[in-house]
């Protein structure tokens, strides 16, 4: 018997449509399509993260600002991951109706408000892989420094203008809607009457504010 590969090209096409029946062409037909489309639909449609800049945790904040940072440290909101783990904060879970024996540590419904960017570019993951991002860090205030670290403003850049940075979207002064993100009545901590006091709680919660060596302007 005479092999394939020298049988003329119009009898090996003629083969191959006696092989595959009519219905096998009509669902590849319909798969191109449906490939086609969706292609389409994302080229259209593309999604766009919420998170346009990237987050780049508060060791790069540090850099150029260590007496801030050290004294952030000790606020509430730099150690407000660690009031998830079990043991932490007995009483106040008792009230909330939480059980304080538990790990809330992985829980979604609550790390979104106990650590920095979560779900978000750069942002928190998991205490495992990102913990550096636990916690209400630099960015949950001033927004992701994607854009404007090591670009606007920088060890390399220290007179830069506060105006500049604004426009790269720093977040500075924090406003009190960025706060309300998470100091409101979901809060299992507080009651449906609850009133987020920003001016204090700025005084309480945030860290030091010293003379900056530079003058930035507005």
């Amino acid at each position: 018997m005479p092999d394939d590969k020298f049988k003329p090209k119009e009898d090996l096409q003629a083969g191959l449509h006696e092989q595959i029946p009519l219905y096998g062409w009509v669902v590849a037909g319909i798969v191109v399509l449906i490939i086609a489309a969706l292609v389409y639909y994302l080229r259209g449609h593309s999604y766009e993260h919420v998170a346009q800049d990237k987050f780049v945790g508060p060791a790069k904040c540090k850099e150029c600002h260590p007496k801030q940072y050290e004294s952030w440290a000790k606020t509430r909101m730099a150690n407000s991951f660690s009031v998830l783990r079990p043991g932490e904060k007995v009483a106040e879970k008792k009230l909330a109706g939480l059980d304080p024996a538990m790990d809330y540590t992985h829980s979604e419904a609550c790390i979104p408000c106990h650590t920095t960017g979560y779900g978000l570019v750069g942002g928190f993951v998991s205490i495992e892989t990102t913990p550096n991002m636990a916690g209400v860090t630099c960015e949950s205030c001033h927004g992701p420094g994607g854009s404007y670290v090591n670009t606007v403003m920088g060890l390399d850049k220290p007179e830069f203008k506060t105006a500049d940075a604004r426009k790269a979207r720093l977040v500075y002064p924090p406003t009190e809607e960025v706060c309300r993100v998470c100091h409101n009545s979901k809060s299992p901590f507080v009651g449906v009457d609850y009133k987020f006091d920003f001016v204090e709680r700025v005084k309480l919660g945030t860290h030091e504010h010293f003379k900056l060596k530079y003058e930035h302007g507005n």
